[in-house]
């Protein structure tokens, strides 16, 4: 086995992902997190674990993305999704022109659909608008941010990785020829800097990849896009709730828990350490949502937050751009060794993400050790605290 030692900033999605197949294919592994787990975008997520369906039409190498790792997420780490399926319904003429757009994709795509009438999907979610056109079944779900995060971070903790939360990378250590030899970091809570050095640095900050190639002179092509989501406490249903169209705004009703939530809006920001959360997308949330479950209006509602999409492409809308993913070996792009960087991507896809970008760090320091991921169960989220 490898003895590299692999540093991954940050410790959301992508990274604990990273992290637990690094660990598993035989890497000593150190990662640095400014918050706890989930800290950032990751623990903002509406929490919809995708079918694809959402992206059949326009995007479909993330749909496909999305489909195959829905799949391989239900076996490995069950205990943080519920598979409750989902729906996209047709409310207006609109949708309705979308219908045979939308059925054409999910078969290219290989996505699991069957329409139903109205008096169908009525029976079977009662809430939804009587007015519905037709709606049609996909294999949708849904997750519990902080538990699949965990279950990550557990698993590749009891690998051997070691954990440093509330540490911020506050410069990156350089050979003095300009390339990456390790990190500098600030434990906050101990007031206490340090430097860790290792073989390869992994930048997964998601929407702020910015900021750490930044120090080292690098810019890599990110648009942070920031959402609005409203969360309602009652749950109206038991499936995600789509709009048949294409991605719009609140066009994604969802349950989690005892609540709803709907999601989401899409506009660019310039830094993403502060995302107003504006009253109206808020507004536009339950009058969009409202469209899909009429009830919605009549429920309370229990809180309005943000998520920041790190969207791979610069000037440009925030859902014109793809919501696949890359891995930039910097020695390639820049001529600066020792960093890569992973962004894009969903949270459904944080698996082949982090196969992906380990394949491309055991490339670069010569490990031939094939993937497993996708095949090992993850143990406990519960276990992280477990010493």
């Amino acid at each position: 086995m490898s003895q590299y030692h692999a540093i991954v900033i940050g410790a959301g999605f992508t990274g604990v992902a990273i992290a637990h197949d690094l660990a598993l294919r035989g890497f000593r592994v150190t990662v640095v997190e400014r918050g706890p787990i989930a800290n950032g975008t990751s623990g903002r997520t509406h929490g919809l674990l995708h079918s694809g369906a959402r992206y059949a039409v326009n995007d479909q190498e993330s749909a496909i993305e999305c489909i195959q790792e829905n799949q391989i997420l239900r076996l490995i780490v069950p205990d943080a999704i519920e598979p409750n399926g989902g729906l996209f319904i047709a409310v207006d003429e609109s949708d309705l022109e979308y219908r045979e757009k939308f059925i054409q994709g999910c078969e290219e795509c290989k996505i699991p659909i069957r329409e139903l009438t109205p008096k169908e999907a009525l029976r079977i979610e009662p809430n939804l608008n009587p007015k519905l056109l037709t709606a049609f079944t996909v294999p949708d779900g849904t997750f519990d941010p902080l538990r699949l995060a965990l279950a990550f971070a557990a698993t590749a903790k009891s690998n051997g990785a070691v954990f440093h939360l509330y540490t911020d990378v506050v410069d990156l250590l350089t050979d003095g020829q300009g390339n990456i030899k390790g990190v500098k970091a600030w434990n906050r809570a101990a007031d206490k800097r340090f430097e860790i050095e290792g073989d390869i640095v992994v930048n997964a900050t998601g929407a702020w990849v910015g900021q750490i190639t930044s120090m080292a002179g690098i810019r890599v092509p990110i648009a942070p896009t920031p959402g609005v989501m409203v969360a309602y406490d009652k749950r109206l249903t038991q499936r995600a709730i789509n709009r048949l169209n294409k991605p719009g705004d609140g066009d994604i009703v969802l349950p989690q828990r005892r609540m709803m939530v709907v999601g989401t809006t899409s506009f660019s920001i310039e830094d993403p350490d502060y995302v107003p959360v504006l009253p109206d997308h808020v507004a536009l949330m339950i009058e969009r949502g409202s469209e899909l479950i009429p009830a919605l209006r009549q429920t309370k509602e229990r809180g309005a937050y943000m998520a920041t999409r790190p969207l791979i492409g610069s000037g440009a809308p925030g859902r014109s751009i793809s919501r696949t993913f890359k891995a930039y070996d910097h020695k390639e792009t820049d001529n600066v060794e020792g960093l890569v960087t992973i962004t894009g991507g969903k949270a459904t896809t944080l698996r082949l993400m982090a196969e992906k970008t380990v394949d491309l760090v055991c490339k670069k320091l010569g490990v031939n050790v094939p993937c497993t991921t996708a095949e090992t169960p993850l143990i406990s989220y519960r276990k992280f605290f477990i010493n």
